[in-house]
């Protein structure tokens, strides 16, 4: 690890004991511990008579706080200001850091890395579905720990270096906002002026009913919410298929999901989805050559005008009582500019596109920087 000397975590911490009677007609802040060391956040509000037991734990600012049953997942870190005051189950351990000895800044850095989260993997015992962090192992664990000094010394550096990886975050993230706005701005302009015609006329239904063969195996092709494209099923066999009816989807065809389309899961088939097939819930258009194309079809059901339009096609509640209809579907009027102008359109987005799969690539890569400037820092190579 490192040559600063090793200590038990459980002798530069205290338990905290603040334990408050629930008043019933009081409200209280909840929190919850986000998985890998992404913080302490805010769960939500309750009152009193809500929360059905007469004491739960307040914690305060700076202490440390972690969770029994996602220690192993890295659930831990320390209490934020705007949580003072807030309450936790019995399940939420919290700590005061002992300042003397360790900063709470450099326990909170040093909880992030994976050899504190394997630790807490080690210290947690159980079944499957009941695995707890066990207090007196967690106390156990070894962590490096120098003088206050150097302590400080660590984390100005890992603040400055994590605040640049944060900064190059959010200029790239600025970045796709931007990219975005201009295809929003470019989509209006297009579409100014320009005829609305249903969708029976420029983009028939197209189901192509496939006969299953109970030997063959059919993969299966799926469209996510919020407009986040297509994704791949597992394989279905033969004979897993029994009388549900499976239609082919190609290359190019636009298809909703008929009982999440009003939440956007709306898509357009790419070149790697051929051979996939969907059930009777998704439903196929095939936009007619030189009239419309896919890619902007489905940018504009996307727009709050075109989703406002599925939404109304598709009644009922919540959930998968809200079914779009076929001939609801048939008549909602989209608006069909010149087909020249949509090819320029659609090399906008595939231009966005780019840039957003860059971004997420990037992100990638700058989330995997993380582990190794703190495996740095906690060796003593920053210093």
């Amino acid at each position: 690890m490192s040559s600063w000397p090793l200590v038990n975590i459980g002798s530069v911490l205290d338990k905290s004991e603040a334990w408050i009677e629930v008043e019933p007609d009081h409200d209280y802040m909840e929190v919850t511990v986000r998985l890998w060391g992404k913080g302490v956040k805010l769960r939500g509000m309750k009152s009193g008579s809500e929360i059905g037991s007469s004491r739960r734990l307040s914690v305060s600012e700076g202490q440390f706080i972690i969770s029994r049953i996602d220690a192993r997942h890295g659930a831990c870190g320390l209490v934020p200001a705007e949580l003072e005051g807030a309450v936790v189950t019995n399940d939420f351990p919290v700590f005061i850091p002992r300042q003397e000895k360790i900063l709470p800044r450099f326990l909170e850095l040093i909880s992030k890395t994976h050899f504190f989260v394997d630790a807490c993997k080690r210290a947690s015992e159980g079944t499957t579905n009941r695995v707890r962090l066990k207090e007196d192992r967690f106390y156990n664990i070894e962590i490096p720990l120098p003088d206050l000094t150097t302590q400080k010394t660590v984390v100005e550096k890992l603040d400055l270096i994590l605040g640049k990886l944060e900064e190059t975050k959010n200029l790239r993230s600025s970045m796709l906002d931007d990219g975005q706005a201009m295809l929003a701005s470019a989509f209006h302009k297009i579409i100014d002026g320009a005829d609305y015609r249903p969708m029976a006329e420029v983009a028939p239904l197209e189901r192509r009913k496939v006969d299953v063969d109970v030997s063959a195996e059919y993969p299966e092709l799926g469209v996510r919410c919020f407009g986040n494209g297509t994704f791949h099923k597992p394989i279905l066999d033969g004979m897993e298929v029994g009388t549900k009816q499976l239609y082919q989807m190609n290359p190019g065809d636009l298809v909703f999901s008929n009982v999440f389309a009003w939440e956007g899961a709306i898509a357009v088939v790419k070149d790697e989805d051929e051979g996939r097939v969907g059930s009777h819930r998704f439903i196929t258009c095939l936009p007619k050559p030189g009239v419309v194309t896919s890619d902007f079809l489905c940018f504009y059901f996307l727009t709050s005008e075109g989703l406002e339009k599925i939404q109304l096609a598709s009644p009922g509640g919540a959930g998968r009582n809200r079914t779009l209809g076929l001939k609801k579907l048939e008549k909602i009027e989209v608006p069909v500019p010149g087909y020249d102008k949509q090819l320029w359109f659609n090399q906008l987005q595939s231009y966005v596109a780019k840039i957003k799969q860059a971004q997420s690539e990037n992100e990638i890569e700058l989330e995997a920087l993380m582990p190794s400037v703190l495996d740095k820092a906690f060796k003593g190579e920053l210093v």
